[in-house]
């Protein structure tokens, strides 16, 4: 028996976001290619990340134990990086392979490849990407412009961006804005025309990089008209935080839920979650220092079991986000919510104790990828260009891209 799909969403308040479903009426709808990224600022010791066999046969090291479940659906990349110089503040290039000043010559300037996919699906989205952690400091996601893009460090401040419905007055303001800011742009539009008559050739060259932010800023301020009426989907944030004093888990947990069932309502399909260097871990056995310390750890095994307790609560973090992942199923039978995640966990800085920019420690889990296990990815000697692997997952995504700005080619990472 077919259920009368308007009847029944009208019944619900139009409040709840529904997959779709047969009984609804209509085939459901393809699954959507997603990407989540998870990051820190200070790598992964060694010694506890990389496995120490190659291929599909290895055992998983102590910090990515948690994933043992997921272990045929994983790829370990050893060998990969940016081939930077060594130093802090090369985590800023994590997601583009250049650092801001150096940005200039590339076409898309040092755009990360979280914001490239973010572009290419967001006008079909409510939030092109989201960006979270608890703490700022890792400026890892960046515009075309060469901006960093904010970071929501709040659980509840998430949650009202993701879930929170504006009410009417609010609605009116902010559709009032996006007209003042069309007139603005109309008026940007008209001094254009002027200005290109006389402007040198470098000239034209700056004068279309700011047509090509204006172009996208058009159609975000459409997209935001278009959503500005529809009511976000329910949220229950309430089981996290329960009679209880809130902990980092709580913080962590709430925020990988959100985001997965950002996903799961397709508010948005390109995410990353940060695990800043600030961030308190003294509440997690036997951590008694803060994060930066504990890669300072001059090989004291007692302050490397700190430092090693950190990375490996973030892989579980990670974990438990990707078993829920896979817990929730895609229409027509096209697996899991995982299997069409492409999942991406590292580090701009490859160990925190040396200061090391080489040999990144780079995981990337679920996507649907013919996975490899261990993987050396050094060819000839030389550690593999990291942006080439970014190219595959961009592919993956669904764009038509064969280089991203530092890479060499692309990564062998088959999906099906």
């Amino acid at each position: 028996m077919k259920i009368d799909r308007r009847k029944f969403l009208a019944s619900m308040g139009g409040a709840m976001a529904l997959p779709s479903l047969e009984c609804l009426g209509g085939a459901a709808e393809a699954a959507k290619t997603r990407c989540l990224i998870v990051a820190n600022p200070l790598g992964m010791h060694p010694a506890h990340f990389f496995p120490k066999q190659y291929g599909k046969n290895f055992d998983l090291p102590s910090t990515l134990r948690s994933l043992d479940w997921l272990k045929d659906r994983l790829s370990i990349f050893s060998h990969t990086d940016h081939n930077m110089v060594n130093g802090h503040g090369r985590e800023v290039a994590f997601l583009n392979g250049i650092l801001p000043t150096d940005a200039g010559p590339f076409p898309e300037k040092n755009i990360s490849f979280d914001q490239w996919m973010a572009r290419q699906s967001g006008s079909e989205v409510r939030f092109p990407s989201i960006n979270a952690a608890l703490q700022d400091g890792i400026e890892m996601s960046w515009t075309a412009n060469g901006v960093k893009d904010a970071v929501i460090t709040d659980p509840q401040r998430l949650f009202d961006h993701l879930f929170l419905n504006s009410s009417k007055q609010q609605k009116k303001r902010q559709m009032d804005l996006i007209d003042r800011n069309h007139s603005v742009l109309d008026r940007v539009a008209d001094q254009f025309a002027f200005l290109e008559k006389s402007a040198s050739g470098f000239d034209h060259e700056r004068l279309d990089q700011f047509q090509t932010s204006v172009r996208e800023f058009e159609k975000t301020l459409e997209s935001r008209r278009a959503w500005i009426g529809k009511d976000k989907p329910n949220f229950d944030i309430s089981g996290h935080y329960a009679d209880v004093e809130p902990t980092l888990v709580h913080d962590y947990n709430a925020i990988f839920d959100m985001i997965t069932y950002a996903f799961e309502t397709d508010l948005t399909r390109v995410a990353t979650v940060a695990f800043p260097r600030t961030v308190d871990y003294t509440a997690i056995a036997p951590v008694t220092r803060s994060y930066h310390s504990a890669t300072h750890n001059g090989k004291v095994p007692a302050i490397t079991a700190e430092l090693v307790a950190i990375e490996t609560f973030q892989v579980e973090q990670l974990s438990r986000c990707l078993q829920k992942m896979d817990s929730i199923q895609e229409p027509n039978g096209e697996g899991s919510m995982l299997d069409n995640t492409i999942v991406l966990f590292g580090s701009g800085m490859g160990y925190g104790g040396t200061h090391s920019c080489r040999n990144l420690p780079i995981m990337v889990a679920g996507g649907g990828f013919q996975h490899q296990g261990h993987i050396n990815a050094a060819t000839n000697g030389k550690n593999l260009p990291l942006c080439n692997l970014f190219v595959t997952l961009l592919q993956r995504f669904g764009l038509e891209v064969d280089t991203f700005n530092t890479s060499t080619g692309k990564f062998d990472l088959r999906y099906s």
